[in-house]
This record gives C-alpha cells, structure tokens and sequence, in this order.
C-alpha cells in the first residue's frame, strides 16, 4: 500500500536517533520523547487551500523538523508515519 498525500499534507517517518548523556549512557529511540525530526516520504501537490494558493516547498527525502504534537499518526505495511500540513513543518535540517 502507498499514501498519496493531498493538497498541503505531507508523509513523515520518525528519524530514531540514538542519543548518548553527558556521563555516556546511550538512550535508545523508545527511551525519550516523541521524536521531531523525520524524513519526507512523501508530499501532495500544494494548489488551492481555503482560498490560499500553496507552493509545496519540502521534497522527498528532507529531513524535517515538525510540531511535537501535529498531525495524524498512520501505519501502513507495519510501518508508523505521520501527515502533517506543511505548515507544520517548522524547518527543514541541512547538513
């Protein structure tokens, strides 16, 4: 199965990062909260959206950073993603 988002709605996927603490302790990805940063797995076409025309800006593949607690989580194929507005799209991470 594949999700086609629509309008302004973007797939992400959680990026699962370990993190190490300050006395060396490596946390694993279940250990912390919810993750904000993901990858692009997909993006709609933009266009008209309640009355505004929206240029769709980020692109499969960016790395993001979203709001904590925004949009919709899906599992698809045992996979979780979440599709959120680009709007809440906060920043896209350049390395």
């Amino acid at each position: 199965m594949t999700l086609k988002p629509l309008a302004d709605r973007v797939v992400v996927k959680a990026v699962e990062v370990e993190e190490t603490t300050k006395t060396g302790i490596v946390l694993p990805g279940t250990a912390k909260e919810k993750p904000q940063v993901a990858e692009v797995v997909a993006v709609g076409p933009g266009g008209m959206v309640e009355g505004k025309e929206i240029t769709m800006i980020v692109k499969v593949g960016d790395k993001v950073i979203t709001s904590k607690y925004a949009g919709t989580e899906v599992k698809c194929d045992g996979v979780e993603y979440n599709v959120v507005r680009q709007s809440d799209i906060l920043a896209i991470v350049e390395e």
